[in-house]
């Protein structure tokens, strides 16, 4: 870069409430947009950072495909760098993989004004560490994506929900017990005391599935669009709202089975909860990050970095140049 001047990175804006804000002049992707490649035939896709998820959506659709770790859209303004930015998968990561295990490649820019490619559009079996997904979950502060490459699934001939009514600790052990059996899952979601499983796949396995579950209701496919996208009523409360991500088989200790959204099987967790930071028990490989609607103070969200973190900062932007102040 000619000078090391901050520049804060954005597509829709569709996370703006992430935080915290940093600063910096605006670097806007929303023009850079469209889909450079896509092969059905190799199950690969690759767009631009600013092309819209449901774009995306819309013409794998037309091939009977879909992404394989379905990031949320948030308001349908989600955009393919800011869905590996932030890292966020959807209800079925547990069975079809997340944003990192669906990235193949990437094109960026690092803080040096060096164009960069990792990666490429075919799934590779061999030892080492793919610098690409290094971009998952760095929210813009490694360098300015251009493009990426995703692996992309067919989509499932039927699908199903079963629904029953239950307790928070009865849905988390029936939730555990469903990872240990052979059904198409491809979601699982607790609120309003009710236990959700999607089931998706074969005709004929989700027809068995559905009953031997049992429990199955009628359930619009938009209920799992919401619950993605943050568009469902549990989360349109103006409170402070935080994910708990937990080990295999843990619960977390809340009392209160109304102020959560359970997903994943039980390892993640959409809380409300008022005050500090909660400290809680989450057992090994447990932890709460803020959401939406936390202060600064109650998140105690300034830490420093790693030796990993540092280390990567300086070998990609070492003037802290994209996104100066984002917490990772």
């Amino acid at each position: 870069m000619e000078s090391d001047r901050a520049v804060t990175i954005e597509g829709e804006a569709s996370k703006a409430f992430l935080g915290p804000r940093t600063d910096g002049e605006v670097l806007s992707t929303r023009g850079h947009t469209g889909i450079i490649e896509y092969r059905p035939d190799e199950l690969v896709v690759t767009a631009r950072a600013g092309t819209s998820l449901s774009e995306l959506a819309t013409v794998l659709s037309a091939e009977n495909q879909m992404l394989a770790c379905d990031p949320p859209r948030f308001g349908g303004r989600g955009t393919l760098g800011g869905a590996i930015a932030a890292g966020f998968s959807g209800p079925a990561r547990p069975w079809h993989g997340s944003v990192r295990d669906g990235l193949l490649g990437v094109e960026m820019v690092n803080g040096h004004g060096e164009q960069m490619q990792f990666g490429g559009q075919v799934m590779k079996n061999v030892a080492g560490y793919d610098v690409s997904r290094l971009m998952v979950g760095a929210r813009g502060t490694l360098g300015l994506i251009l493009s990426a490459s995703l692996k992309v699934l067919p989509r499932p001939e039927h699908t199903c929900t079963t629904v029953v009514d239950v307790d928070r600790i009865e849905a988390s052990s029936r939730s555990f017990e469903l990872l240990r059996k052979p059904y198409p899952i491809s979601g699982t979601c607790y609120v309003d005391n009710r236990l959700h499983v999607r089931l998706s796949g074969n005709e004929a396995a989700v027809v068995d599935a559905s009953e031997i579950l049992g429990a199955s209701l009628e359930v619009e496919e938009s209920f799992w669009d919401q619950v993605r996208d943050h568009e469902h009523p549990f989360f349109q409360r103006e409170r402070p709202l935080w994910r708990v991500s937990l080990a295999r088989g843990a619960v977390s200790p809340s009392d209160d089975d109304q102020e959560q959204l359970v997903e994943w099987a039980g390892a993640q967790v959409w809380e409300y909860m008022d005050g500090a930071r909660p400290m809680i028990d989450l057992g090994d490989g447990g932890y709460v990050t803020p959401f939406r609607n936390v202060t600064a103070e109650s998140s105690k969200a300034k830490r420093s970095q790693d030796l990993y973190e540092q280390r990567l900062k300086a070998a990609f932007d070492p003037a802290d140049i994209f996104n100066r102040g984002m917490v990772v």
